[in-house]
C-alpha cells in the first residue's frame, strides 16, 4: 500500500498553522484532524526538510507544501516516489 499525502503543512503535529503559534482562529477543524489535512490521495512526491522527516505529498499539495511546510530546504529537494494514479505508462 502506498503512503497517503500529509498535506501542505506537514501533518506532523504542526498544529499551530503556517504562521506560528496560536494561528488557529478559523482553521481549528483542519488542524484537529489526524495528519493536519483531510487529503486522502496517495503521495507521489517526497519533499526533504531540515531536521524533520521527509514530507510525502500528492501532486495537488506539492506547491503549497514548498511554500508553507516547516523546515523545507531551499532550493527544494523533491523526489518522485510513485506514479500518479490514472496515468498511462
Amino acid at each position: 500500500m502506498s503512503a497517503l499525502c500529509r498535506g501542505p503543512y506537514g501533518g506532523d503535529d504542526d498544529r499551530d498553522g503556517p504562521h506560528g503559534r496560536g494561528d488557529r482562529h478559523d482553521r481549528v477543524d483542519r488542524y484537529d484532524r489526524p495528519g493536519g489535512t483531510d487529503c486522502r490521495d496517495p503521495a507521489v512526491f517526497e519533499v526533504a526538510r531540515h531536521r524533520k522527516p521527509p514530507l510525502r505529498v500528492c501532486p495537488v499539495h506539492l506547491g503549497p507544501s514548498l511554500l508553507m511546510a516547516s523546515g523545507v530546504l531551499w532550493p527544494p529537494a523533491v523526489t518522485l516516489i510513485a506514479r500518479t494514479p490514472g496515468l498511462r505508462p
